[in-house]
């Protein structure tokens, strides 16, 4: 089979033998693939991606490495130990996790366990959800891209008066933008420094969309913060003579060294960080900042397989708004150009693979 492969740090499409499925293993044709942002940084920081990824993403950079988990399959045979539960023919989606000799494996992240940018896979047929009728294989393809915002605002543990502050708007901070609206969050204040990235937050439901280089997104969140969902201003508090403000929740979505720093100097006493970016270098902040604000941190990875399948549920009912994420659509042959693409944040949202083409 044809695949788009990291070699030696670079991406290469070229020939591969087709993947076996294994006991409890389902052999797929992947239909359509997302190219994530994970992706980019693991090429660009193949090493430093390696010595401190999750368990589960083992991979040896001397192999060949098929990278590829936000897709759509069709079901095309089933392997040894399976039930068939899901005949050949039917579209899927699936948590990108499978189990080889008692260890799980990340699909995409393996040197045995090729990913979406390959024309075929195996899934643990365990793991695999059935497209819903009437849903189109590519937005069934931003299953996991979506999981993942409705997991950090899930693990936000959000209160009704909590205004909300997402620093970047590429795929990730859209994604939560797209799951605070789906909670009714309001307001919801989003920031980025691409034009087109504050135009896709604005569809998406931002209330207010800044450009960093012009205003400073934590005066903006401050200004709404000192009003009640209802439109009150709330009231001045009698120790310090400055007006009460509501709950602060801030995503961060850039994973750049600095923002977290960056954002404890903006944010207010009692604010509470959501870290989803992914940062693969080391970075500093200054715990004094954090100490004297009482600021909360919390990290958070992927989602749970009840947050999946309820992501793909959503997509499907319309509820989580997908509209505007796919920007652009490539065959294998394009894939490494793709990559350098969406290294510019103005020409791309999310490029979706479609190994068939």
């Amino acid at each position: 089979m044809r695949a788009a492969i990291m070699r030696d740090r670079r991406l290469v499409v070229d020939e591969m033998p087709d993947p076996t499925p294994g006991p409890g293993e389902v052999l797929v044709k992947t239909l359509a693939c997302g190219i994530c942002g994970s992706d980019l940084h693991a090429l660009k920081y193949a090493d430093q991606f390696v010595e401190n990824a999750p368990g589960g993403m083992s991979m040896d950079l001397s192999r060949d490495v098929v990278m590829g988990h936000e897709f759509c399959a069709e079901v095309l045979d089933h392997g040894p130990g399976t039930q068939g539960r899901l005949a050949a023919g039917t579209r899927v989606c699936s948590v990108p996790i499978t189990v080889r000799d008692g260890a799980s494996v990340t699909v995409g992240y393996s040197n045995d366990v090729p990913g979406g940018y390959a024309e075929q896979m195996v899934l643990t047929e365990g793991m695999l959800l059935p497209v819903p009728n009437g849903l189109s294989t590519e937005r069934a393809a931003l299953t996991e891209p979506m999981a993942v915002g409705w997991h950090a605002v899930e693990m936000a543990r959000l209160a009704p008066e909590d205004v909300a502050l997402v620093i970047g708007c590429g795929p990730v901070g859209l994604a939560v933008i797209a799951a605070l609206k789906a909670r009714n969050v309001a307001p919801i204040v989003a920031a980025d420094f691409s034009s087109r990235r504050r135009q896709l937050a604005e569809q998406l439901g931002a209330d207010v969309v800044i450009d960093p280089a012009q205003n400073s997104p934590y005066e903006s969140w401050l200004g709404l913060a000192q009003v009640s969902r209802s439109g009150e201003r709330l009231p001045e508090n009698p120790l310090t003579g400055t007006t009460e403000l509501r709950p602060g929740v801030f995503f961060e979505c850039v994973g750049v060294p600095g923002v977290i720093d960056q954002m404890m100097v903006g944010a207010e006493r009692g604010c509470r960080f959501v870290v989803v970016g992914v940062c693969m270098e080391p970075d500093q902040i200054r715990p004094m900042l954090a100490i004297g604000k009482e600021l909360n941190l919390q990290f958070v990875l992927a989602y749970t397989p009840e947050e999946f399948a309820a992501t793909l549920g959503m997509v499907a009912e319309g509820e989580l708004n997908t509209d505007p994420f796919i920007t652009g659509k490539v065959g294998l042959a394009e894939v490494p150009q793709a990559f350098e693409d969406l290294a510019n944040p103005d020409a791309h949202a999310k490029i979706i693979v479609e190994p068939w083409r």
